[in-house]
């Protein structure tokens, strides 16, 4: 009996056998199915179910292998194994991989659609078994329902274990040829609406994406034709398994076209905002496109369907779309992560160029506003941070850019982060490595000055941009000075603290802790200019020191900039701190109205004196500037003879002056001032403004035409370096007045009035420039002592206190010092010096070999 058994399993064995081959050797033969199910009923009653469904799949594998995947693959194989050159010969091609990936799809999935039939044949064999034995249903539903996922594991695994490396790559190549063709397709659709005054991708081409659904042979749009062929090939991809390859395929065809587009449209133009137009974009290409992929897949799920069970936080607030409306979970995730990356991308590409942004502020500002939406969107600004000090340390913090232009970048750095973090957080970051560099410019302070008076923003060529100078930012502060103070907490009600407190958010990672917020305040151009230096009274110091050398070379008596420029500054500083040039700038409003009445008078008693206007030269053409000396800073004296015509011109002004304004006297400075002369030669004149010294080196000529340098510096009354320093002026080949010739001994020299002006007067361009001559191409020459000159002097009083400690202690530190100095020296003067001013005194003295340094210290020089 049991060999009768074996001989029917056996029997039964070689039917199934034999039904299956014949029914995997050619086309579906739906005889083969009632055939078959009574020996797979009679296997399955043998207990040989599960034998029955491996065998069957085994076989499918085999003729799937060998056959259809096999093929397949060969299709891709001239990709594969060609060089990296010829693959991108490949790429170039119009068709490829269009052609070869459609046609290898449709061969592979006709045979899958084969084979799926056969295992539908054995799927009705196991069924009709279930139907007839009710005690073993369970375990036939079981064999027949997993016998065709079983089957799609099995392509899929067949296919992935198989797959070239380069498939990923050539479906890639795929979808960029595909979404460019369909970028292209837009953009013409986008320039032909360009007369009716669409905006950019604009929705009104979104209706054309819809069409794409109907594949009944209806005439449809070239773009939806597009995407209902690369569905199709998608859908296919997914049948074989490729899910995962194909998603991540077009997905980086998508961000690839995306970041191209924000390159595109962002370039090196930062005067248009960008990211409103990528958004656009966004909307109108890629979203379009993978709503109607998505739609043709089936993947789309409407927020309003039930049948989607828990929703993520997604589906609370779906958005509406151009074409679209209310868009599926899907989609809205695509475009988070579309407009993330747009971002981001923008983002980046903005922090690279940030230097360049910044250097073309304020005409960059869209570029700016852009960076600031991105930044808040993606949270990454220690990525500015980290990029934008890299590059200030590698192209502005280097010893061949000057002051002036790091200070203008500085300036136009604070003004662009004040856009993007109004509390002033990242501007501590990357400020710092600047402040910290400009402290070590012995020129940063005069700088700075400049910048706040003059309107050229400290350009020696006098063509600032606008937002170079400072003084629009005095103008923000007096229009500020009515608000109230942030910090002032008393001052706000316990309402609007409330609301403070519900609207505090801590601060960044990047802020610096020993800064709290509390004591943060809105970004301050002027203050954070001022850190730079150290304390606002160096500050003011070097001012009025620049506004003493302006004032007293001043040809005319116009202040009205200056003033209102002091105006400004009594707000920023205080007006305690600036008394000084306010007196300053009231002698020039005096000298102007002394200088009317002097005149008056003086032509009122020449009139009563006949032939005296002949004799003299006339008083109209002196301008007295009178100062007030107390208030001044030490003015720059040198002896000086002036001829003797000019001298009774300041004696009579000198005398006027004492009877109007008794007993105060005039002591004149011969050596400050200008002159404006005009010089004759053969009947040809030149005019020239010049200092008061090269005026009277120059009339001496009138006397006689030649002169030795001895004599000349003897008449003249001043020394014979200072006297060559300054005759070049007249001897150079820009002016070419005097000749210079060998004198009667080595260190002497001759020098003569050039007999005709020909040579200089041959070229116009020359004759114009000397016609518009003014003394400010002076070098080294200077009205009014420098700030470090006057510490000099000031400090010297103090060096006789320094050598006597150092004396008794044998060494001190800085800080040592300058306590014991404040300690001790408060009889007049009083030691009121800064540690700053202290340190660069003793380095002086270090210089002249007075003391030297040993580990920190100072001692007396051995």
């Amino acid at each position: 009996m049991e060999r009768d058994d074996a001989d029917g399993s056996l029997d039964s064995w070689a039917q199934f056998c034999s039904l299956s081959n014949e029914l995997h050797g050619g086309d579906v033969d739906l005889s083969v199915g009632p055939r078959l199910a009574p020996v797979v009923a009679d296997l399955c009653t043998r207990g040989l179910a599960t034998l029955v469904r491996d065998y069957f799949l085994h076989s499918l594998e085999e003729t799937l292998r060998n056959n259809a995947v096999k093929k397949f693959w060969q299709h891709f194989h001239p990709y594969c194994s060609a060089s990296a050159v010829d693959r991108i010969k490949f790429c170039v091609k119009e068709h490829w991989p269009d052609e070869i990936l459609s046609r290898a799809l449709e061969d592979i999935c006709l045979e899958k659609s084969y084979q799926e039939k056969c295992v539908l044949v054995l799927v009705h064999a196991l069924q009709s078994y279930e139907d007839r034995t009710a005690k073993r249903k369970l375990k036939a539903v079981d064999c027949s329902s997993s016998l065709m996922p079983r089957y799609q594991l099995m392509v899929s695994s067949v296919l992935l274990t198989t797959l070239p490396l380069s498939f990923p790559e050539i479906l890639n190549v795929y979808f960029k040829k595909k979404l460019e063709e369909l970028n292209v397709i837009m953009d013409g659709s986008y320039e032909s609406d360009q007369h009716g005054n669409h905006e950019p991708f604009e929705s009104s081409n979104a209706s054309d994406w819809h069409c794409g659904m109907d594949i009944d042979g209806q005439e449809v749009s070239e773009s939806s034709c597009l995407v209902k062929n690369i569905g199709k090939v998608v859908h296919d991809l997914r049948c074989l398994g490729f899910t995962s390859v194909t998603e991540d395929a077009y997905s980086s065809a998508i961000i690839w076209l995306l970041k191209s587009k924000v390159y595109e449209l962002a370039g090196d133009d930062y005067r248009v905002p960008v990211l409103g137009c990528v958004k656009k974009w966004i909307q109108a290409v890629p979203l379009q496109f993978l709503h109607a992929l998505l739609t043709y897949l089936g993947d789309s799920v409407d927020y309003d369907s039930g049948s989607s069970g828990l929703k993520s936080p997604l589906a609370s607030r779906p958005s509406s779309f151009p074409g679209i409306g209310v868009p599926s979970e899907a989609l809205v995730r695509w475009h988070m992560r579309l407009e993330y990356f747009a971002y981001e991308t923008l983002q980046d590409l903005r922090i690279g160029k940030l230097f360049e942004i910044i250097v073309d502020y304020p005409e960059s500002s869209p570029a700016i506003e852009d960076l600031k939406l991105c930044l808040e969107y993606t949270g990454q600004h220690s990525k500015l941070v980290d990029s934008f000090i890299s590059s200030l340390r590698y192209r502005l913090l280097t010893a061949g850019a000057s002051t002036n232009d790091i200070l203008h970048q500085y300036v136009s750095t604070i003004k662009a982060l004040r856009t993007i973090d109004p509390t002033g957080v990242f501007l501590e970051a990357v400020g710092e490595p600047i402040r910290d560099y400009l402290r070590g410019r012995k020129d940063t302070i005069k700088c700075i000055v400049t910048m706040l008076t003059d309107g050229s923003g400290g350009n020696a060529s006098g063509t600032g941009n606008a937002g170079d100078n400072l003084l629009e930012e005095l103008n923000r502060d007096a229009e500020n000075q009515e608000n109230a103070d942030y910090d002032n907490h008393a001052n706000i009600d316990e309402k609007q603290a409330w609301l403070n407190s519900e609207s505090w958010e801590p601060d960044p990672v990047e802020a610096d802790p020993l800064k709290g917020s509390r004591n943060r305040r809105k970004v301050d151009i002027l203050g954070l200019m001022v850190s730079i230096i150290g304390s606002k009274d160096q500050l003011v110091n070097e001012y009025r020191v620049m506004l003493a050398e302006k004032l007293l070379n001043k040809a005319d008596f116009e202040i009205d900039s200056d003033i209102r420029t002091l105006e400004l500054l009594k707000i920023h500083f205080g007006e305690s701190s600036m008394q000084k040039c306010e007196i300053m700038l009231n002698d020039l409003i005096d000298s102007k109205r002394t200088n009317s009445n002097i005149k008056t008078s003086l032509l009122k008693t020449s009139q009563t004196v006949p032939g005296q206007e002949e004799a003299e030269i006339s008083h109209d053409v002196l301008d007295a500037t009178i100062i007030s000396s107390n208030f001044w800073p030490p003015i720059q004296t040198e002896d000086l003879v002036i001829p003797a015509s000019v001298d009774q011109l300041l004696s009579d002004y000198a005398k006027r002056f004492h009877q109007i304004k008794t007993p105060r006297k005039l002591l004149w400075k011969k050596n400050l001032g200008t002159v404006k002369l005009e010089l004759e030669f053969e009947g040809r004149s030149m005019q020239f403004t010049v200092a008061p010294v090269h005026a009277a080196i120059i009339m001496r000529f009138q006397e006689k035409s030649s002169w030795t340098s001895k004599t000349l510096a003897t008449e003249i009354g001043i020394p014979m370096d200072s006297l060559n320093r300054r005759i070049s002026f007249w001897t150079s080949k820009i002016m070419g007045i005097l000749t210079e010739s060998a004198g009667p001994d080595a260190d002497d020299h001759t020098f003569t009035v050039v007999d005709s002006m020909y040579d200089v007067n041959k070229n116009s361009i020359v004759n114009e420039r000397l016609a518009e001559y003014q003394m400010t191409e002076e070098e080294g020459e200077s009205s009014v002592a420098s700030v470090e000159e006057q510490l000099k002097k000031e400090m010297t009083v103090y060096e006789k206190f320094i050598i006597g400690m150092l004396t008794n202690f044998g060494s001190m530190s800085l800080d040592r010092i300058h306590n014991t100095l404040k300690m001790f020296c408060i009889a007049e003067p009083s030691y009121d010096k800064s540690l700053q001013q202290l340190q660069s005194f003793l380095s002086g003295l270090v210089a002249d070999e007075k003391l030297e340094t040993r580990d920190g210290l100072y001692l007396l020089k051995r």
